[in-house]
């Protein structure tokens, strides 16, 4: 079975193309500027070689044909009939779906009614899967849910200290995100511990330019520092993470901006781009602080640095210790300093890393010391992998 897995944002779509019965990458790449002036494709073959095309693309439907054309054009399947299934990354399911599930005209209808809930994701995600049905109206497609694997949260977990009501009528609580991500390294963690997943209590923390914690009690997601929107939780590299609600207010009142402005400053100029009034990307702000002792790009590492410690302890009480904590995601599988310093002066609560073992990029391995209570594995993500797995399984049973 070969399964297209497909990501769409609002300019742009990432996308795979997998081969299920090894699950080996045929093709990858990414659209963007759909929409935009100067669109164009990158495309990775098989052999990893890489191929941009130009090309006008007014919407997703246009960047979908192209991606098909490129899988053909680069031989990773002879024409559109050797796609069997399309997996897509759905960003918000609500209270609605746990888990993945095929799509039909009552998945879209709810996928539209969260809209609200994702304005800048759930339209691009349903804009995708509509296109797919356009050019391969006869081929299965699954919707894999950002949210789905958190819904295990207690509700002590979820629910937001506001008048019960609000949540009641309008379904304000606490949500999570990087759901796969999290569900992938965890199943993998287990395995690397000889364990099954219901036996072990897990931190994983996704860290990239968008950042999540997850603490996994026995398999199943128990808490996650995203919240209602990807805002809440961590600093970030764009967003600020949990903040006082009043700075809202008084942010406006100083500065007179609109809600809409308010919120913009909150997630797209915060985080260690605000702090460090340099780059949201890390190695922009570790080359200013440690080369040109740069004070505000030092003080941008330090507290990114502190809330994920903080969250691991938190998550540490929560669950009554745990088996090991996980890092993924491109922070998090690439800055060696990052380990280090979240995992530093935690020798008391029985994570020791180990320094030599830590000076690693992209690779599985265990980073802790052989003493350590606690392990420390480093295991790069797939989410990709996450969404044709669900999509095969699902397609399967039809």
């Amino acid at each position: 079975m070969k399964v297209l897995v497909i990501n769409c944002g609002s300019s742009s779509l990432k996308y795979q193309l997998l081969d299920m019965e090894n699950e080996n990458v045929l093709g990858q790449g990414v659209c963007e500027r759909i929409g935009i002036d100067n669109s164009f494709l990158t495309h990775k073959d098989e052999q990893s070689n890489k191929h941009k095309i130009e090309q006008d693309l007014e919407n997703h439907s246009k960047a979908i044909s192209l991606v098909i054309d490129s899988l053909i054009e680069y031989k990773a399947i002879s024409s559109l009939e050797d796609i069997d299934a399309v997996g897509h990354r759905v960003v918000h399911g609500g209270e609605v779906y746990s888990e993945s599930i095929l799509i039909d005209e009552n998945v879209k209808a709810k996928v539209k009614e969260l809209f609200d809930l994702a304005p800048l994701h759930n339209p691009a995600n349903l804009t995708g899967i509509e296109a797919c049905e356009e050019l391969m109206p006869n081929v299965p497609q699954v919707g894999v849910f950002d949210t789905a694997f958190h819904q295990t949260m207690p509700a002590s977990s979820y629910i937001y200290s506001i008048p019960y009501e609000f949540y009641e009528t309008y379904k304000i609580r606490k949500y999570g995100f990087h759901g796969s991500s999290h569900r992938f390294v965890a199943k993998r963690a287990a395995e690397m511990l000889g364990k099954a997943p219901e036996e072990v209590n897990l931190i994983t923390c996704h860290i990239g330019n968008g950042a999540s914690l997850c603490a996994i009690k026995e398999g199943k997601s128990y808490d996650t520092t995203m919240g209602f929107t990807p805002l809440e939780g961590l600093t970030m590299g764009t967003r600020s993470g949990d903040v006082d609600p009043s700075v809202i207010q008084y942010l406006m009142k100083k500065e007179n901006l609109s809600i809409d402005e308010t919120m913009n400053v909150l997630n797209k100029k915060s985080g260690v781009l605000g702090i460090s009034k340099i780059s949201s990307d890390m190695r922009d702000v570790e080359d200013a602080a440690w080369k040109e002792n740069n004070e505000n790009a030092k003080l941008a590492l330090d507290k990114f640095h502190q809330v994920i410690k903080r969250y691991v302890g938190a998550y540490m009480a929560e669950m009554n210790g745990v088996d090991a904590i996980i890092f993924t995601a491109g922070v998090g599988e690439n800055a060696v300093e990052t380990r280090e310093f979240v995992c530093s002066e935690m020798e008391h609560i029985g994570i020791e890393l180990d320094k030599e073992k830590n000076n690693v990029r992209g690779k599985e391995t265990v980073i802790s010391t052989d003493n350590s209570k606690v392990k420390i594995l480093l295991i790069p993500t797939n989410e990709e992998l996450v969404i044709a797995q669900d999509t095969k399984e699902i397609v399967s049973k039809l």
